[in-house]
């Protein structure tokens, strides 16, 4: 049987503690062990992994990661919700901790782009569910715009399931 999805990421950063009150204040991870100072293992919501996010601590002295400029690496990690409602919180979230790097339209998916305390890169978006793929949107194709998050709401509504490849709205 081939890979069936991503399990979990491991990250190194520099203050395991400050990541760990980034990644659950801001993207609402919960702790599910540690090892204080050194390692923290976190869930996402409504996540049935063991973990989904390891942060292991390397010092306050190690260097910026150079992947994508200077070296191979890992680009990004990109965790999806439920609902533009959610997108839209986190949005607010990342611009409260000044993280929020962009936002992109990629036809299908919503997409915020962002950095975590040692600059390393994320995404968080939503998936446009496969029954609302119309013509219009399958023609976009790989075109990227500019996200209006706004609008997509109103477009899409703001509790409609994504990536399920059905369209139905959460219970209020």
């Amino acid at each position: 049987m081939p890979v069936q999805r991503l399990n979990h990421a491991v990250l190194y950063v520099r203050d395991v503690e400050r990541s760990l009150a980034f990644y659950r204040d801001v993207l609402g991870f919960r702790i599910r062990a540690e090892v204080p100072g050194r390692a923290v293992f976190l869930q996402a919501e409504g996540s049935t992994n063991d973990h989904d996010l390891g942060l292991f601590a390397v010092g306050p002295d190690a260097g910026a990661s150079e992947a994508g400029r200077r070296t191979v690496g890992l680009y990004h990690l990109a965790w999806e919700v439920d609902t533009l409602a959610e997108l839209a919180r986190v949005r607010d979230a990342l611009v409260a901790a000044g993280a929020l790097g962009g936002a992109s339209d990629h036809a299908t998916t919503k997409a915020l782009y962002a950095q975590d305390p040692d600059g390393l890169e994320f995404e968080v978006s939503w998936l446009l569910p496969a029954d609302l793929v119309t013509p219009e949107v399958e023609a976009r194709g790989t075109t990227t715009r500019p996200l209006d998050l706004d609008a997509e709401i109103a477009r899409y509504g703001a509790q409609t399931r994504g990536g399920i490849g059905v369209s139905v709205p959460l219970p209020a």
